[in-house]
C-alpha cells in the first residue's frame, strides 16, 4: 500500500494519536478518581496505581489496533477502541489476580467504571474523529496531484489515489513517446512527458509521483533538478513489485533514504514484538488451563490406541530458521520410514484415535506447551519438517522469508483454504505467498481475527 502523508516528521503524525489518547486517558482517570472519591471519600493509593497502569497498558493495546486512525470510519474506530478498551482491562483483570490485590478494589466503582469509561471515551472520540477527518481532508484537497508513468504501478497508483477522499488526482502523463503508451490505461491520460511543466502551471499541482523504474535513476534526478523551482512536491514511487520484499518500508539513516527490502516486522517493532508475545502466552496459558481436562482425556486415549509416546516431538525450523521442537498428540502407529512423508487422505499409518485428533485438529493443542516456551506463537507460518523445507527451498522463491517470524499454530494460510496436504508445488507456493502476506501485513487485530475465525475452518475437507 501507498501511503500519501504530506508531514514526514513523525513527531508531527503520531499527533493524532498521541492528543487523542492522552484525553482518553485523563479523562478516564479523572472520572475513576470522581467515583472513588464519592463512593469513598478518598482517592487510596491503589486506585493512584491502578490509573497508572491504565495508561502503561493501554498505550501497547490502542496504538498496535491504531484506534485512532484518522483514515477509519466511525465504526470501525469505535469497534477497534472498544478491543483496545477490553484488551486494557483484561490486562488489569491479569494483574490483579496475579498480585493478589483485587479484593482492594470495589467491585461497584470498577464495574461502574469499565463500562462508563468507554462511554466517555466515545464522546470524546466522535467530535475529534470527525475534526481531524475534516482537517486533513481539507489540508489534501489542496494538493492537486499528477502520476509520470502509465505503466501497471502507476495504474495501480492512480486507483489507490482515486478511491480515497484525497488528494485529487488530476491524471497520469506519459513518461515516452511511444504511441502506445497510455493507450490501454483506465485513467485519464493528460499529456507527455515534454509537457510536464505546462500541466503543473495549469492544473495548480502541488504533488507530482514518479513511477519510473529504479533503471531511469538518471532521468529522475534530471527532473528533480529540473522542477526545483516549480514549488511541487516530488516523489518517488520506485517498482519493486518484480522482487520478492518482506514488510518493506523508507526509513532516514543520517539524512539518506534507507528502503527496507525484507525486514522482520516484530524485529523492527520492538513494542509490536512484546505485545504478541504477551497475547500469545497469556492465551496458551489459559487454554491450557480450560482445556486440561480434554488433553487428559485425549493422552489416555492415544496410550490405549497403540504402542508408542503420548506425545510426538518433531524438529521443524522456527524463528530465524532454528531448528526447533515441535508438539502434537502422537496420531501414527510407530513405523520407520526412510523419508519423511506428508499425511494423506485414507493413511494406513494414522490411528483410529488419530484420525479424529487430526480431523478435529485436537492434536495440535500440545503447541501450546510451545508457545509457553517462546518457540512458536499462536498466528504465524506453520512450521513445516525440516526435510520438507529442505525439498522446497530453491523450488518455490523465497520459501524460507516464511520464517522471519515464530510459526503459529494457526495462520493465514490455515484460515483461508491453505490446509492439509501440499502434494504439488502450486499448493505449497500458493501457502507460501499468504504465509508472505501475513508477515507484510501483520498487526495484533490480524492474529485476533485470524483466532477467532480458525475453529470455523476445522470442518474443512481437506484436514486428516
Amino acid at each position: 500500500m501507498i501511503h500519501n502523508r504530506i508531514q514526514r516528521n513523525p513527531m508531527t503524525r503520531g499527533l493524532t494519536f498521541w492528543g487523542q489518547w492522552a484525553l482518553a486517558l485523563v479523562t478516564v482517570n479523572g472520572w475513576l478518581f470522581a467515583l472513588t472519591l464519592y463512593q469513598t471519600g478518598e482517592i487510596a493509593p491503589h486506585y493512584r496505581v491502578l490509573a497508572a497502569l491504565t495508561v502503561l497498558g493501554s498505550l501497547p493495546a490502542y496504538s498496535l489496533l491504531q484506534v485512532y486512525h484518522k483514515r477509519h470510519s466511525y465504526r470501525a474506530g469505535l469497534g477497534r477502541l472498544l478491543l483496545g478498551w477490553l484488551l486494557t482491562l483484561s490486562g488489569l483483570t491479569s494483574i490483579g489476580f496475579l498480585s493478589k490485590t483485587s479484593q482492594l478494589f470495589s467491585r461497584e466503582i470498577i464495574l461502574v467504571w469499565a463500562v462508563t469509561g468507554y462511554g466517555l471515551q466515545v464522546l470524546l472520540y466522535l467530535p475529534l474523529h470527525g475534526f481531524c477527518r475534516h482537517y486533513y481532508r481539507q489540508l489534501h484537497s489542496q494538493y492537486n496531484t499528477l502520476i509520470l508513468g502509465t505503466d501497471p504501478l502507476a495504474v495501480k497508483l492512480a486507483d489507490q489515489l482515486a478511491s480515497s477522499e484525497f488528494p485529487p488526482l488530476v491524471g497520469l502523463i506519459r513518461a515516452n513517446a511511444s504511441p502506445a503508451s497510455g493507450r490501454d490505461c483506465p485513467h485519464r491520460v493528460v499529456g507527455h512527458l515534454h509537457e510536464l511543466r505546462e500541466l503543473i502551471r495549469i492544473h495548480q499541482i502541488r504533488r507530482v509521483y514518479i513511477t519510473l523504474p529504479l533503471t531511469e535513476a538518471k532521468q529522475v534526478e534530471a527532473l528533480y533538478i529540473d522542477l526545483l523551482d516549480a514549488n511541487v512536491d516530488m516523489v518517488w514511487v520506485p517498482d519493486l513489485g518484480r522482487m520478492t520484499t518482506l514488510n518493506h518500508c523508507v526509513s532516514e539513516m543520517n539524512g539518506s533514504p534507507a528502503i527496507h527490502l525484507n525486514e522482520s516486522p516484530l524485529t523492527s517493532h520492538p513494542t509490536a514484538a512484546l505485545s504478541k508475545t504477551l497475547l500469545d502466552r497469556g492465551l496458551a496459558a489459559l487454554a491450557l488451563l480450560i482445556l486440561s481436562p480434554l488433553l487428559l482425556v485425549i493422552a489416555v486415549a492415544v496410550k490405549l490406541s497403540s504402542p508408542g509416546p503420548v506425545i510426538f516431538k518433531q524438529a521443524r525450523h522456527g524463528w530465524n530458521g532454528q531448528i526447533i521442537q515441535v508438539w502434537k498428540f502422537r496420531s501414527m502407529r510407530l513405523h520407520h520410514d526412510q523419508q519423511v512423508r506428508q499425511a494423506g487422505r485414507e493413511d494406513p499409518r494414522i490411528t483410529a484415535i488419530g484420525r479424529f485428533i487430526r480431523r478435529t485438529s485436537i492434536d495440535e493443542l500440545p503447541q501450546l506447551v510451545n508457545v509457553l516456551q517462546g518457540h512458536m506463537a499462536l498466528v504465524g507460518p506453520r512450521p513445516h519438517a525440516v526435510a520438507h523445507n529442505d525439498y522446497y527451498t530453491g523450488k518455490i522463491r523465497a520459501y524460507m522469508a516464511r520464517h522471519r517470524i515464530k510459526p503459529g499454530i494457526t495462520g493465514l494460510a490455515q484460515i483461508s483454504g491453505c490446509r492439509g496436504e501440499t502434494e504439488t508445488l502450486d499448493k505449497m507456493q500458493r501457502r507460501v505467498e499468504i504465509d508472505l502476506t501475513y508477515i507484510n501485513n501483520w498487526s495484533l487485530w490480524l492474529d485476533i481475527k485470524i483466532l477467532c475465525k480458525t475453529p470455523f475452518t476445522l470442518f474443512s475437507k481437506d484436514i486428516y
